[in-house]
This record gives structure tokens, C-alpha cells and sequence, in this order.
């Protein structure tokens, strides 16, 4: 059977079939599960937000218009859901402003990582994205490794599409110097 438009579903469960839910659940879990997981930095956490805000979805379909992609529109409920049990979580917040610039050689850990193998790879690129604030992993996963728009972002966040271009660049600069550290580390180990 093959998968008909989000909307198909959408309204069939607005029509009173709340089994079509179930097909929009199954499409999307992977989708919420890792961005749950990238925002919460633990598997319990994620599972359980990914539930809530699929809970949360369900309950509020009726005010789902259509405007923005069905998936854009879960995922600004799995992000609002993460950042609220955050917030509750901690009130510890770190400074968006640090300074990571000066240390960051760009151009010579994107080729020591062109050199690696892709499953390689992804295990730095997880590894650096972990040491990572939950705003910057965020935005870093929608942007490149979901490949929303910034304008899909910018849904999803709230935030203006300027912020979500400077708070890319920055997250990118620190991600940058993330994988320059491990992979510094990687080899002294081998060396």
C-alpha cells in the first residue's frame, strides 16, 4: 500500500478515524525521536517527548490549517515540548555569545575529515554534536541532518530567519571546533 499525502490522513482523522494517526505516528517517529534526542542528550528523555508532542499533536490536529507542511508543524511541538522540559530541568543557561573563532583551523578538519570513512565519520560528528548545547545540536540537526529550510526553522523555533542564520554560523563554528578537539585527541592516541 503506498502512503498518501499527509493530508489525506489528516483528514480522515478529523472525520472521526483516529486508526489514520497511526500511519502519520509511523512516518514521523524517526523525525521526532532524533530531535527529540539531539535537544534532551539521553534516549529516555526523547522517547518520552517524542510521545508527549505526538500526544499533543493529536490533541490539537483541529488547529493543524494546513499552512505550514504537517511535518514543520510537529516538529515546532516536539521542539516547544523539549525546550519546555528543559526549562524545567535546569535553569543553568550558557552564553550563545562564547567566542570559539579564534582556536578553529576550518579548513584543516574539514580534510582530516574527508579523509575518514563515512562511518567514521558520523561517530565524530555524533561525538562533537553531544559536547554541544541543546539550542546549537538543535538547529545543526533541523538544518543539515533533516535538511529543513531556514525558513522551516525558523517555523519550528520561533526564532527571526537572521537569528537562525547567525545561530547556524555559530553553532557550525563550534561544531567545527568540536571535531577539531576529538580528532586532535584521535590522534595523539594513534601517534
Amino acid at each position: 500500500m503506498a502512503l498518501r499525502r499527509d493530508s489525506y490522513y489528516i483528514a480522515k482523522i478529523k472525520e472521526g478515524d483516529p486508526g489514520a494517526y497511526a500511519v502519520l505516528v509511523d512516518k514521523y517517529k524517526k523525525m521526532a525521536f532524533n530531535v527529540a534526542l539531539q535537544l534532551m542528550g539521553n534516549r529516555e528523555d526523547a522517547e518520552e517527548v517524542a510521545q508527549d508532542a505526538f500526544l499533543k499533536a493529536y490533541q490539537a490536529l483541529d488547529a493543524y490549517k494546513g499552512d505550514a507542511k504537517f511535518s514543520t508543524w510537529v516538529y515546532r511541538i516536539i521542539y516547544n515540548t523539549a525546550i519546555s522540559r528543559l526549562r524545567k530541568k535546569t535553569l543553568d543557561v550558557s552564553s550563545i555569545d562564547e567566542d570559539y573563532s579564534a582556536s578553529v583551523n576550518i579548513k584543516s578538519t574539514q580534510s582530516a575529515l574527508q579523509e575518514l570513512r563515512s562511518d567514521e565519520r558520523k561517530k565524530y560528528l555524533a561525538k562533537a554534536l553531544q559536547q554541544m548545547n541543546a539550542e546549537d545540536r538543535t538547529l545543526l540537526t533541523l538544518f543539515y541532518l533533516e535538511e529543513n529550510s531556514v525558513d522551516e526553522v525558523c517555523e519550528i523555533t520561533g526564532l527571526s530567519q537572521s537569528n537562525v542564520k547567525v545561530k547556524l554560523h555559530r553553532a557550525r563554528k563550534k561544531l567545527y571546533s568540536q571535531l577539531e578537539t576529538i580528532l586532535r585527541g584521535e590522534l595523539k592516541t594513534i601517534l
